[in-house]
C-alpha cells in the first residue's frame, strides 16, 4: 500500500509538469471532458467503457454495451461558459462476417455566454454569446470476441458574435479507436482523436477583403489500460498531442473508483490539470438498476471550480 501511495504522489507530479494548455488550440471543447464519472477520474477513459457516453472517450468501446442507452450530461462552469452534451446508443443487427455492430448519434455543445459588446467609440451595444458544437456519429464493429475497432465522424460548426452579424466556421472531423478485453478483466485501447479535424472561416461578410481561413484541429494519440487494484478500480492513460509535425504536448491521466453496497460509488482523479472528486448511484427507474445518477466536483487552474451531473439510463 505504502508503494502504491508513492507511485500515486510521483504520477501527481509527472502529470501537473506534463500538462499543456490544450485551451488556446481549435476544438477544445471536444478534449474538456464528457461525463461526471469520467471526469471524477480524471478523464482517463480512453481503455473505459463509460455507459451513456461511451463513444466519447473510444467508439470502439461501443460494441460491449449490452443495451440501448441514453445519457443526458451539463457542466456548471465558471467565467459564463457552459458545456452540454446529449447521447443515443443502440446496436444494429450483426453481419455474417463480423459480429455485432454498435451505431451512436450524439450532440456536444459549447459555448460563452454574457461577452460585453461595445461598438468603436467603446459604447456598449449588446451581450454577446460564443458556441462551438459538434454533431457525432459513430459505429463500432466487433472483430473478434475480444477485440474492437469504431469511428467517430463528426460536423462541426463554431460560431462567434460580431455587433452586427456572426460569422461562422464549419467542418468535419473523426476519432478512430481500438478497444481489447483480456481474460484477466483489464481493458486496453488505443484512441485517434480529432484526425483532420478542422474549421473552414469565410470572413468576406464582415471584412471588405475577406478572406477563406482553415483553422486545424490539433491531433491526440492515446493509449489507457484499466485495472482492479484491492477494492478500487483504476483508470488510466496517457497520450502526445500534434499539431501538424509539431509536438505540441503530452497527457497523463489516473482516476480510481471505490463502490459501496453495489450501488454507490466514490471517485477520485487528476488530469488535463485538473483534481477531481465524485460519487454514482445506480438506481431503478423502469427496470432494476437501469439508471445512474453521477456527479463530480472539479478544480482547475485557473479557471476555478466546476460542478458536472450526468444521468444515463438504459432500455
Amino acid at each position: 500500500m505504502k508503494l502504491f501511495k508513492i507511485y500515486i504522489l510521483l504520477f501527481f507530479y509527472t502529470s501537473l509538469s506534463l500538462a499543456q494548455d490544450q485551451a488556446s488550440y481549435a476544438g477544445s471543447f471536444l478534449r474538456m471532458g464528457s461525463s461526471a464519472r469520467s471526469m471524477a477520474m480524471g478523464s482517463a477513459f480512453t481503455a473505459e467503457i463509460d455507459e451513456g457516453f461511451a463513444a466519447y472517450n473510444n467508439p470502439a468501446s461501443m460494441i460491449f454495451l449490452e443495451k440501448r442507452q441514453v445519457g443526458f450530461n451539463h457542466h456548471f462552469l465558471p467565467l459564463d461558459r457552459r458545456f452540454t452534451a446529449t447521447n443515443f446508443s443502440m446496436p444494429l443487427p450483426p453481419t455474417a462476417s463480423l459480429g455485432d455492430v454498435y451505431k451512436r448519434q450524439a450532440w456536444v455543445s459549447a459555448g460563452v455566454d454574457k461577452i460585453d459588446g461595445r461598438n468603436s467609440a467603446g459604447e456598449h451595444t449588446q451581450y454577446l454569446s460564443t458556441s462551438e458544437d459538434a454533431l457525432m456519429i459513430s459505429f463500432a464493429q466487433q472483430i473478434l470476441p475480444w477485440i474492437s475497432a469504431g469511428l467517430n465522424v463528426k460536423v462541426l460548426k463554431h460560431q462567434l458574435p460580431m455587433n452586427t452579424m456572426d460569422v461562422a466556421g464549419k467542418g468535419v472531423g473523426m476519432d478512430f479507436g481500438v478497444f481489447i478485453r483480456t481474460k484477466a478483466g483489464s481493458n486496453l485501447a488505443f484512441m485517434v482523436q480529432d484526425l483532420n479535424s478542422r474549421y473552414h472561416w469565410k470572413t468576406n461578410k464582415i471584412f471588405e477583403k475577406g478572406k477563406e481561413y482553415i483553422e486545424q484541429f490539433p491531433t491526440l494519440y492515446r493509449v489507457g489500460t484499466t485495472f482492479n487494484y484491492n477494492q478500487f478500480y483504476v483508470t488510466a492513460d496517457g497520450g502526445m498531442m500534434m499539431n501538424g509535425n509539431e509536438r505540441i504536448g503530452y497527457t497523463l491521466r489516473i482516476g480510481a473508483e471505490y463502490p459501496y453496497l453495489d450501488n454507490y460509488y466514490f471517485r477520485a482523479g487528476l488530469g488535463n490539470r485538473r483534481m477531481s472528486v465524485g460519487v454514482g448511484i445506480d438506481w431503478s427507474f423502469l427496470k432494476e438498476n437501469d439508471a445512474r445518477l453521477d456527479y463530480a466536483f472539479v478544480f482547475e487552474n485557473p479557471a476555478g471550480l466546476a460542478h458536472v451531473f450526468t444521468y444515463a439510463f438504459s432500455f
